[in-house]
């Protein structure tokens, strides 16, 4: 007999497909095809935008199937409470923020911040619409994406553990997905927050929100700095 709320075949398909994600990932930074040197400035290329819109989409269709006929699995719904939302939401970004602060303190090999290599090192105001173009695609598209795999359909499908389990679980499939090593003392956390959040809110639509605020806060702060 199956347990509540299990789903075995779709289970087995999103922990295949979060595994494929972090292979590829990490088999790209070893390899040096994912290095900051090669890839800081293509946010103001074009091509960075065509390639990950269409990336997102195979993505967001691969979820969209493993979800299919059970779309509420994907907690795409208002929350409870859109003023507590709000409040836990606040909390959220005030402590992630704090941790980063302290982050900023370890002697790590390289920063956190800068080791996925996505951030620009200076404004260059003749490609300002390739960069408007990819503040797009990094704040809201792929924040809307990752959100709906880790804290809507994989928090959904993981639920049977138990809460806790289950926030701990995609926090840490989050991390790993993005196939870094320093970022992970900050991906991970993140991603429990945001998986704590949706829980407490019963919904993944404020933390796509908390998600892209600070996806788009470190690019214009890169550019800004």
């Amino acid at each position: 007999m199956s347990r509540p709320g299990f789903h075995r075949t779709r289970l087995l398909a999103w922990t295949a497909f979060v595994s494929l994600l972090a292979a590829v990932n990490y088999a790209s930074r070893f390899s040096g095809s994912g290095s900051a040197r090669s890839t800081r400035e293509q946010v103001y290329s074009y091509s960075t935008f065509v390639g990950g819109v269409v990336l997102y989409g195979i993505w967001l269709g691969i979820v969209l199937l493993i979800a299919i006929d059970r779309f509420d699995l994907l907690a795409l719904r208002p929350p409870r409470a859109w003023g507590r939302a709000l409040g836990l939401a606040l909390g959220v970004i005030v402590a992630t923020y704090a941790w980063e602060a302290v982050v900023a303190t370890l002697p790590l090999p390289e920063s956190p911040g800068s080791e996925q290599g996505l951030t620009p090192t200076h404004w260059e105001p003749a490609h300002a619409g390739a960069f408007a173009a990819n503040l797009v695609l990094f704040a809201v598209i792929a924040p809307v994406v990752e959100e709906l795999t880790f804290r809507g359909l994989g928090q959904s499908l993981l639920r049977f553990l138990g809460r806790t389990p289950s926030i701990l679980l995609v926090g840490l499939a989050f991390g790993l997905a993005h196939g870094l090593l320093e970022a992970l003392v900050v991906l991970v956390p993140f991603g429990i927050a945001l998986a704590w959040l949706r829980d407490r809110t019963d919904s993944a639509v404020p933390g796509i929100f908390v998600h892209g605020l600070f996806n788009g806060v470190a690019l214009a702060v890169a550019v800004l700095s």
